[in-house]
This record gives structure tokens, sequence and C-alpha cells, in this order.
């Protein structure tokens, strides 16, 4: 009887312990991804940016199908555009996080470094993996134009904040099922079918009247900083639903940093580009404007973030923000003593170093990337992986572009250190808007540490692989 007994209490604890591991996560999240302007297109002159919706607990089936999220999977962005290019005109696409962030499924094989070429590298690559079938030729898989390419390691080309409430398992379902059986059609329309009214209508399905347009700043448009401003102040009149804000700067490299988002009153405000015709054309329409947005449309995401961090997305054992210790908050953000700190021993590790024919004087860290990205010929590796390959007038060799090959055994040493010196001088020198989290600087600082000590080694020796660069041809990014 007890032999009995003992087998049916073990079969009910390992029932118990696959049903665990099977189900979803307790806690998940929804959130608005508000991502920077860039110098292109429209965006120069109106500065909106892009907006996207962030699932912790939602994960792709598909690019344009919904499901709920494996345990070994962190979550989704889904987004849309005026047109992704694809076989179809869907109006949206949903790729998974790190997919969107980095361009890669494993965070450990992050880009450290960004342009056009590594991008390309791993928008065909995502293209060759996830859309067989709805991108398999021309001008899908040609065109610059085609805006799936967004979708792709969105870090490289602008920094972004994720603004994050808390859901529950059923409000995901009823989410996955609503858009699972309704047709995903194209009707974007500038004015009235944008990104941010996409947006808009995904996070009002979970909470009604979360988020909101501002009329009047925006001159009766949606805009996406308007959307998370809105979420942002329901996020925090609801403290059960612990609000927090998601901050991941642009990737250092020879892409053009991005802008801080501006509401249509604001980029009239601080538009040098804009100010003389409207000085011309609506000089009484002028203080109406800057009234407008002194008064009802100042929103910062920089110090919304500083109000309400949070490190990562989805750590079920963060803490709520009301909680957090104001040593916890600078954890995350980092105080103004520490980042000074980390620039005097950054300029200490640079007039220490060893000048070789690639960095002879401190000032030319700033070149560094961009020359090897002239000189050198980037690949991605089947797991996404990049390195750089750099032809000499005698041999070649190659260096590591990710976090896990960068300090790797077939990655030059020397070049990899300099590399490194050269992207935290990129990072500390951007504005708060461009910069990592605190932890994501001191895990880069570490690898530059461990580049030190094994460049310490190497300098004794040989440095012979440095002086070869000199020879190395390339063309344009």
């Amino acid at each position: 009887m007890q032999r009995v007994l003992a087998k049916i209490l073990f079969s009910l604890a390992l029932t118990f312990l696959l049903a665990c591991l099977t189900c979803p996560q307790a806690r998940g999240d929804v959130g608005i991804v508000l991502n920077e302007s860039l110098d292109t297109s429209v965006d120069r002159i109106s500065g909106t940016g892009h907006s996207a919706v962030y699932f912790s607990r939602i994960c792709p089936e598909s690019p344009v199908r919904l499901r709920l999220c494996r345990p070994d999977e962190n979550g989704s962005v889904m987004s849309n555009y005026i047109n992704m290019g694809e076989n179809q005109r869907f109006e949206w696409n949903i790729v998974p996080l790190n997919i969107y962030l980095y361009g890669v499924e494993d965070p450990r094989f992050r880009p450290l470094f960004g342009s056009y070429k590594i991008k390309n590298l791993l928008e065909e690559r995502y293209r060759a993996k996830y859309l067989p079938g709805y991108c398999d030729g021309p001008p899908c898989s040609t065109s610059s134009k085609a805006e799936w390419r967004e979708m792709v390691a969105a870090t490289l080309i602008r920094s972004m904040y994720i603004f994050v409430i808390d859901t529950t398992v059923e409000q995901d379902k009823e989410l996955i099922a609503q858009f699972n059986s309704s047709p995903n059609e194209n009707h974007f329309n500038g004015f009235t079918r944008n990104c941010a009214t996409f947006t808009k209508r995904v996070i009002n399905t979970y909470f009604p009247h979360a988020a909101s347009a501002d009329h009047i700043n925006d001159f009766g448009m949606t805009t996406p900083k308007a959307i998370a401003r809105s979420f942002a102040h329901y996020g925090v009149r609801n403290p059960e639903l612990n609000f927090r804000v998601l901050h991941f700067a642009q990737v250092p490299g020879t892409i053009k940093p991005s802008n801080e988002v501006r509401s249509g009153t604001e980029q009239l405000y601080h538009s040098k580009k804009l100010l003389i015709p409207m000085l011309i054309f609506a000089d009484y329409e002028l203080p109406a404007v800057a009234a407008s947005y002194l008064l009802t449309g100042r929103f910062n995401p920089e110090r919304e973030f500083e109000k309400h961090p949070a490190e990562e997305a989805n750590n079920p054992d963060a803490r709520r923000p009301e909680e957090a210790h104001g040593k916890e908050l600078a954890h995350v953000i980092g105080t103004s003593e520490e980042w000074k700190r980390y620039g005097k021993e950054l300029n200490s590790l640079l007039e220490e170093r060893v000048p070789t024919e690639i960095i002879a004087e401190q000032r030319d860290v700033q070149h560094l990337f961009k020359h090897l990205n002239k000189v050198g010929t980037p690949r991605v590796d089947v797991d996404g992986a990049l390195w750089m390959e750099i032809r000499g007038k005698e041999q070649t060799f190659e260096v590591g572009l990710s976090a896990n090959n960068i300090l790797g055994q077939n990655s030059n040493t020397q070049l990899a250190y300099s590399l490194l010196l050269w992207r935290a001088h990129g990072v500390l020198k951007s504005p708060k808007h461009g910069r990592e989290t605190m932890p994501e600087f001191e895990t880069d600082w570490e690898l530059l540490q461990r580049a030190r000590l094994k460049n310490a080694m190497v300098v004794a020796g040989d440095d012979t692989p440095d002086k070869l660069i000199r020879g190395g041809e390339g063309g344009k990014d």
C-alpha cells in the first residue's frame, strides 16, 4: 500500500513539474516601443520616429501569426509600416525580440559594432531563415525600401525606449485569438492609419484608453511620442501594473546617430530648419505653437527611464519601481561620478597603450572602425556571429565583431583590443539618450579588461598583424 501511495505521489509530483516547465510564464508584459528618429525621408523633417509593440509572452509562429512563447523565448516585437515589401501587402509582421534588437536569436552573439554592411548581412540571414514564402525574390529580397528590414537589428541604426506594464495570460490569449482570426491586410495612411495608430489599437485592446493621441500638439495626427506619453501616464496612475521603462542604445559604428523623438509643436519649437518659414508665413501662429508645446506637450523619454528604469526585458525577479531604492536605480542608470570615472580610466588605457600602426595617437581612436569598415569584408556565421576579414600584403586575418567571438581563438588580439577601446570611447562620449545602461557598459568594460590582458602578452611578442592592415584596400560602407 505504501509503495502504491509513493508511486502515486511521485507521479503527481512529476506531472506538476512538467506542467510548470511547459506552462506560460506567470508574468507577462506589453509595451510601446518608441524608436528614435532617423535622418531619412519624412522623418528628417517631422522627427516623429517610429512606434511598435513589445510582448514578453507572445512570440511569432510565423512572421504573420502569433502564439504563446515557450519557456526559452523572451518575447517579440510587432510593427506595421508603409510597405513591408513582401509577397503580400501585410499590415504587420512580428519578429523575436532579440532579432529586432540585435539581428540574432541569442544576445550572446549580439553585434558590438554597427554599419550598413553588417546590418545587410543580418537582414539577409533573417530573410533566408524566417521569410521563405513571404520574401523569396526581387523586389522584396533586393530593395532597400522593403521595410521588413527595419525589424532586423534595429539598434544598429537607432536608440529606443520600451514603456512596459504587466499583462495576464488571459489578456495575451485574447489578443492572439483576435489577431490570428483577423485579416492582416495593409491599409497604411500617414495621417489616419500609421504606425502609432496601429500601436495604439493593440495597446487599447489590452487596456482601453491607455494610449491616446495628442491632436493639439500633433496637428490632428497620432504620433509615436503622443501614445508613449499617454501610456506612461496610464502606467503611473495604475501602480499595480508595474510600469517601467527599458532603454536600448544605438550600437556604436559608422551609421549616423539617431535623434530624439519629437511631437509636432515640439519640432516646430526646436527646429532651426522650420523656424524661418514659420516666421515668414505663420508669424502670428508661432507664439501659439510655442505655448501649446510648453504647456501641454512636454515629455522626455530619458527622464521617464531615469524615474522608472528596468534593467532587462521580462525579468520575473525584477523589483517593482516603487520598491526600488535609489542605489538600485543608480545601478541601472549609472551616476555622473561613475561615468566620469570610467572616462578617466579609458584615457589612462589610451595613454598606456603601446602605439601601433592602427592607433598612433589617442585622437585616432574615433576613426578606427570607419577605417576597418572600408578595408575589411564582414561575414556572418550561421548562428549570427560576425567577423571582419582583412587582407594584407602578405596574409589575411580576421577579428570578431560580436560579443561572443571578439576575444575568440581566431580573432586578432591586438585589433580586438583596439576595437574595444574605440567602442568604449564612443559610448562614453554619447549623450544620455544614446548611451548604454550601466550594467551593459560594465559587461563591455569587463570584456575590454580581458582584451587588455590578452593584448599585453601579444605586444610583448610580435605585432605583425597590426602592421599588415596598412596594406589593405577596401571600398565604401
